[in-house]
């Protein structure tokens, strides 16, 4: 009986739109971002917080409101077997907050300084830089209302950036005062936007009804061209909104932080006070922030806790990598093994074992390769894996209870090629590893 062949094409998975595999080649790039961002929050003395990934939908809706798109559009929502509404989380400062109310941090010495790390979720265009799963560095700083606090946190961003090589940097800021303040900016920005309503594109056309101070930030060419001769909120600070901002930039040019005023930086949320700013780089255009921050004196109080003061910033860890790598700061390569052993026979997979095991005890990385193969392509494999040096175990060897060292990156260098006791590999390849280091 014949059997006709099956053409059908097999159903491949994948990973969702928008989330992707952090293959190594990249996970060692994002693991020296990683150790970097813990390391200057370390020296500004902020301390890791890890909140859930999933976090209750009340946590957001309340802050940001039920009608709004990152409520309605973007957030990843289900119903747990419990009857609960939770949400992967879109963003930290909430659900950080959420913590500080939680755990009664206001009982701390203020201001609490913290810092986390991790994944978060929006369902959102897929494009360069964002993703559906996205990861972010941040800081947040509750319980002082200090505008020192404010330079001290945009400092440790600008710290961040230059200790990863990333200098062309260009940091925007602006104040959207207190409410006060902001009435009387609102109606001057709504009776001018309202010239030009029908010009508007059509999510500021609905922005105006609802929020306009979030046309401000519009990318639609034509919007920005409308918004260049807005009123700015700058003009309508209260006095002590004023002194505020004037007491950051002062401490900014005090720490040599280079900025410039720029109007279009705004927040379209309530409970965001004075101090708004982004980090770009210089000439880039569209989708481009690095990372931005802002005050938000009025957060706690609506997720239910005592009005408390607070302060902080999110960056991107793909746009991060995404200059990096451009730039060739950073590079995606596999950190190779320090020995690579080749044991041959079945008395010398034995002793290899025993002698690769007593190396990774003492820190020093080794591939094993397979057995079962001759020594030529053993030794190719050897090349191949970039290992400073191979180690041989052989029926000699197992007699003589001795090691083998060849030295890959030396090999036409014959009395680099030695023998040593077992019992002194250790040292000898310690030995050798410091003489690397030396002669580059």
């Amino acid at each position: 009986m014949k059997f006709e062949k099956d053409t059908r094409e097999k159903n491949i998975l994948q990973a969702p739109r928008g989330m992707r595999d952090i293959l190594p080649s990249e996970s060692v790039a994002l693991s020296k971002v990683r150790d970097t961002c813990r390391e200057v929050a370390r020296i500004f003395d902020y301390r890791e917080i890890v909140t859930p990934i999933v976090e209750d939908i009340g946590v957001f809706a309340r802050t940001v409101g039920d009608d709004s798109d990152l409520v309605q559009k973007e957030m990843y929502t289900f119903d747990d077997r419990g009857g609960e509404q939770l949400a992967l989380r879109p963003e930290n400062t909430a659900g950080v907050c959420r913590a500080y109310i939680e755990h009664g941090m206001k009982s701390l010495p203020q201001p609490v300084r913290l810092w986390y790390f991790g994944s978060f979720f929006r369902y959102d265009r897929p494009q360069a830089g964002r993703y559906r799963q996205l990861t972010q560095f941040g800081i947040e700083a509750i319980g002082s209302e200090d505008p020192s606090l404010d330079a001290e946190v945009i400092s440790l961003q600008s710290k961040l950036y230059k200790s990863l090589g990333l200098n062309d940097i260009r940091l925007g800021i602006n104040s959207i005062g207190t409410q006060s303040s902001r009435s009387n900016f609102l109606l001057a920005l709504g009776g001018y936007l309202r010239k030009f309503e029908a010009e508007l594109s059509e999510d500021s056309q609905r922005r105006l009804k609802t929020n306009p101070m979030r046309i401000i930030d519009s990318k639609d060419l034509t919007d920005q061209e409308i918004i260049k001769d807005a009123p700015k909120i700058l003009d309508f600070l209260s006095e002590g909104d004023e002194a505020h901002f004037h007491r950051v930039t002062r401490d900014l040019d005090s720490l040599g932080i280079s900025y410039d005023i720029d109007h279009s930086i705004v927040r379209g949320l309530d409970y965001y006070t004075h101090t708004v700013w982004e980090f770009e780089p210089i000439g880039a255009s569209g989708q481009s922030t690095l990372g931005g921050g802002g005050r938000y004196d009025g957060l706690i109080e609506e997720l239910g806790g005592p009005s408390t003061p607070g302060v902080g910033f999110a960056t991107g860890i793909e746009r991060i990598l995404i200059n990096l790598l451009d730039k060739g700061i950073i590079d995606q390569q596999v950190i190779p093994p320090d020995v690579f052993f080749i044991a041959l026979g079945s008395e010398g997979h034995h002793t290899a074992v025993k002698l690769a095991m007593e190396l990774r005890d003492h820190g020093i990385s080794v591939k094993a390769g397979g057995g079962g193969r001759s020594m030529k392509s053993l030794m190719r494999a050897a090349n191949n894996s970039g290992a400073f040096v191979a180690v041989v175990i052989g029926d000699e060897e197992v007699t003589e209870q001795s090691a083998a060292i060849r030295i890959l990156r030396d090999s036409a260098d014959s009395d680099r090629n030695l023998k040593v006791p077992q019992e002194d590999l250790v040292t000898a390849i310690r030995d050798i590893q410091s003489q690397s280091v030396v002669d580059a």
